[in-house]
């Protein structure tokens, strides 16, 4: 018998329980929660929030962290259940990156080649690094405990998208409080921070989720 027979036998001889979907959605809604009670204790928005989102560049951002935030979202609840693929929706993550990719070859142009390192550096490199895994904690465990109502056939795979998820709603909130917005910054730090919550969750998927 295949592995993926057998996911799917055991799938159907499991003995019912509340649906899952209900328990991720309120997972999901949980993991907003949490990263927003981390952000208005903490940051809150910037000051000049009402000017900034009258420019393309701040609200691309979110146009970055909401895409990621939603496709992996989407991706670890397909994967939570035996034998479904992460189908299109693979397709929408892999847009991310080359949407950001796109903003980043059109800042190059817009900027003066002098000016393309202080764009890239920005004023909120440490705090980028810090306190988007830092708000992403409580989405992640939210996500992971949801996980493990569900029956993922690759755990670290899902633990992983679970990470990447968190990060990405921890990212759009951050968003709102950074000051930097070019894409070059965007693109340089905000995936590596994202990418450490990505590889605990990876963690966090082989180690509570395997079944």
């Amino acid at each position: 018998m295949k592995t993926h027979d057998l996911i799917e036998l055991l799938a159907q001889d499991a003995p019912p329980r509340k649906d899952f979907g209900a328990v991720f959605a309120t997972a999901v809604a949980l993991a907003v929660i949490a990263a927003g009670a981390v952000f208005f204790a903490g940051i809150g928005f910037r000051p000049d929030i009402a000017q900034a989102a009258e420019t393309v560049r701040f609200l691309f951002k979110f146009v970055v962290t909401v895409s990621l935030a939603v496709s992996a979202t989407v991706a670890v609840l397909r994967l939570s259940r035996p034998g479904v693929a992460m189908g299109g929706w693979s397709v929408a993550l892999a847009a991310v990156p080359v949407l950001l990719g796109g903003a980043v070859v059109a800042e190059l142009f817009a900027v003066p080649r002098d000016g393309w390192m202080t764009q890239l550096v920005g004023q909120n490199m440490r705090f980028c690094l810090t306190l988007i895994p830092l708000m992403a904690i409580g989405p992640l465990a939210c996500l992971i405990v949801a996980l493990r109502r569900g029956a993922p056939a690759r755990p670290g795979l899902a633990g992983a998208l679970a990470g990447l998820a968190a990060g990405g709603i921890a990212a759009t909130f951050y968003a709102s409080n950074c000051t930097d917005d070019s894409p070059l910054f965007v693109a340089a730090w905000y995936p590596l921070a994202i990418l450490a919550v990505t590889a605990v969750g990876f963690i966090s998927g082989r180690l509570f989720l395997r079944w």
